[in-house]
């Protein structure tokens, strides 16, 4: 039992839960309506069917994760990956509802790897034959794997890495080998101490030539003892700035041998005996697994947002700071304090999180149709999709994920002080979200991806034009449809007069087109005709690629909103009633213009926009979050559907009783389980008490 009890009070007047009961009644739009157009009637019931049954199984309990150290909670997290498995295989779930279930419980694990990269690149990477031998048993858990591919010396430079895989025809194997300490794999997530088997990107190495990078599915682990093989060598890496609840790993290689089989051959195969290598149709097909991967991350970057934004609007709309002397609250006669939600920067901090999140969802529906239909495009030698799909991948992954991540920290200050209590669910969230902006290439060097891509169509486009044979009704990628109406007018003016003006979705588009097109026509005019050096055009790339990128963004959120958003097939979407699609457009102006009022310079040295127009945006973005967004906020936040077992937040709770929850956490804070704390002999009392005098001495003393 808890040595802190704390008294048996309410909270002061009015309270939390009646606090957000009044939030909810001033919203304009059908809360249910809202999440059912968002998620789908079938992903609401299944969360429903998740949550009871793992909101009270032990192995999932949440109540101790913000009081243990790394060696209990890893212990925790194999818990919880092991009957997170057991549970899936006994109530034999799809692998949807094995997805939800393992989102709610939140937590990542050593098995976290096995799911989202060992077995996606067995599937996209294997033949017939190594699925039987590779993929079948991983399904079963049986081969528990990882993806190590980063080295301690190569991270985003893949074709970079030392790590050698040299075919020896006598024997029909291959011997991986580590020739340096830099070629060490490192970070490997699940290899520290859970994986037995290993997809190994190395070096193939064959009758004296190197082919580069290629995947190699390996043992590494006895399958009896869990012993590391002969020649293998591997550990846990040690604590990390978060996600320490994965046994991110390090391994080397002396001269291991491994089966003809363990390269991954569905694309490019080794010829036995000869050593003849077979070139793969196209040199970017084994990008699969990380173009899915990276196009996943933008819904995982939506999650992060929502769930960061929803507790710190809830906990915003409860706290009470100040009086506002202009509009002083009142109950009955009595003035009371305003609630944060009220101050117009706490609004300009949180709702453009809000407007991200939602905006994040329709482009990650449109990445992953996308993937899905190249996918299908390649499989019948159709690889039209492939360059646009992984460049815009690229450039989205980067985008997103530095836009949750600053959102998730910008979150947690918003709720002040209570923002840096474990308690509030947010400091754990960004430790474990802050890997996404270095994992699956770092966010600033993966941009280059897409900066090739856009110069590349950018070139195409001009000497098409310049052909005499080019119509515009030739164009159906967007990439070059904005690109093209730029080059038919590279001095387009904003016609916009009034602030209300810039609600208009046309002229939104025009803005980010025209901006992301000028940067795009600078830096190809700066590398073809300045003769400037990649090198020191990198920071330009970088932005280039955020801009194209938030047209993205800007554009799949008017076209989502408006049911024009391509489907995959046999996907229908319900249609939106005019309250919910008014509050989604709202949220839709706010994201397009907060943008570009808070970053105005490249969009003024297009030409498209001067200064009286960002003025004139700043003025309609206020107006919009006053009396428009404020009374939605909390509806809109609701709409994410996030229980409360996922976000394990006091301050978040969807009841309100955010300090009844806040102290009863602090009660089971292990320090407070003894009234005197241990150490108090030692360190204390020498000081305090040196004599052993008596408490009512010393007072009596005072």
């Amino acid at each position: 039992m808890s040595a802190l009890r704390f008294p048996d009070l309410p909270p002061s007047e009015p309270q939390g839960c009646d606090l957000l009961a009044e939030e909810r009644s001033k919203t304009t739009f059908s809360v249910h309506e809202l999440s059912n157009y968002l998620l789908g009637q079938e992903y609401l019931e299944r969360q429903e069917k998740m949550l009871a049954l793992i909101e009270n199984e032990p192995a999932f309990d949440k109540s101790e994760r913000y009081f243990q150290g790394r060696t209990e909670r890893f212990a925790h997290a194999l818990r919880k990956d092991h009957a997170l498995v057991k549970l899936a295989q006994e109530q034999k779930w799809t692998p949807e509802e094995f997805q939800q279930a393992d989102i709610l419980i939140d937590e990542p694990g050593p098995f976290g790897l096995h799911r989202g990269m060992f077995m996606p690149t067995l599937v996209s990477q294997g033949t017939e034959e190594q699925h039987e031998r590779f993929l079948k048993p991983a399904l079963r858990y049986e081969i528990i794997g990882c993806y190590a591919q980063t080295e301690i010396g190569h991270g985003s430079n893949v074709q970079g890495i030392e790590t050698t895989a040299t075919y020896h025809p006598e024997t029909d194997e291959f011997e991986i080998h580590t020739p340096f300490l830099t070629a060490c794999k490192w970070w490997i997530g699940g290899l520290g101490k859970a994986a037995n088997h290993a997809v190994v990107m190395a070096r193939l190495v064959t009758a004296g030539k190197d082919y580069g990078p290629h995947a190699f599915c390996v043992p590494i682990r006895s399958m009896e003892d869990h012993t590391l093989l002969p020649g293998v060598m591997a550990g846990d890496i040690g604590p990390k700035f978060g996600y320490n609840t994965t046994d991110n790993g390090c391994m080397w290689f002396d001269h291991y041998r491994v089966p003809r089989i363990s390269l991954l051959a569905k694309y490019s195969s080794i010829k036995p005996g000869t050593g003849e290598y077979v070139t793969p149709p196209n040199s970017k097909l084994s990008y699969g697994t990380m173009v899915l991967i990276r196009a996943s991350l933008v819904g995982y970057a939506r999650v992060g947002l929502a769930k960061a934004v929803t507790i710190a609007t809830r906990y915003s709309a409860i706290r009470r700071q100040f009086v506002d002397k202009d509009s002083p609250k009142k109950m009955g006669k009595l003035v009371v304090e305003t609630p944060v939600l009220d101050y117009s920067m706490q609004q300009y901090r949180l709702f453009p999180i809000i407007a991200a999140a939602y905006a994040c969802h329709f482009t990650s529906k449109e990445m992953m149709r996308l993937y899905y239909l190249n996918i299908k495009n390649m499989a019948s030698g159709n690889f039209s999709l492939l360059a646009d799909v992984h460049a815009s991948s690229s450039g989205l992954k980067s985008l997103t994920t530095t836009m949750a991540a600053a959102s998730i920290e910008e979150c947690r200050r918003a709720c002040g002080g209570h923002g840096f209590s474990s308690f509030s669910g947010l400091p754990l969230m960004l430790q474990d979200y802050a890997p996404n902006v270095t994992w699956e290439g770092d966010n600033y060097m993966i941009t280059q991806q897409t900066g090739r891509y856009l110069f590349k169509s950018f070139r195409d486009l001009v000497a098409k034009r310049a052909s005499g044979k080019f119509s515009a009704s030739q164009i159906t990628n967007p990439t070059l449809a904005y690109l093209n109406t730029y080059l038919d007018n590279p001095t387009l003016k904003c016609p916009a007069t009034t602030p209300a003006q810039f609600h208009n979705p046309e002229i939104q588009l025009a803005a980010y087109g025209h901006r992301a097109a000028h940067m795009v026509a600078e830096i190809v005019h700066a590398l073809d005709v300045e003769k400037r050096s990649w090198n020191s055009m990198l920071v330009e790339i970088y932005n280039a690629s955020v801009a194209h990128c938030q047209l993205i963004l800007v554009q799949n959120f008017i076209l989502g909103i408006r049911g024009d958003m391509p489907q995959p097939e046999g996907v229908t979407v319900p249609e939106l009633s005019p309250a919910a699609k008014a509050a989604m457009t709202d949220l839709s102006d706010l994201f397009a213009l907060h943008q570009i009022h808070k970053q105005p310079g490249e969009f003024l040295t297009s030409g498209y926009i001067d200064a009286k127009h960002v003025s004139m945006m700043g003025k309609a973005i206020m107006d919009l979050m006053e009396q428009k967004i404020r009374p939605n906020a909390v509806g809109l936040v609701d709409s994410f559907c996030m229980p409360d077992y996922f976000l394990n937040s006091a301050l978040g709770r969807f009841d309100g009783k955010v300090y009844e929850a806040y102290t009863e956490m602090a009660t089971k804070e292990p320090l407070n389980q003894t009234e005197v704390v241990d150490g108090y002999e030692q360190y204390i009392k020498p000081f305090t008490n040196p004599r052993g005098v008596q408490g009512k001495t010393i007072q009596a003393r005072l």
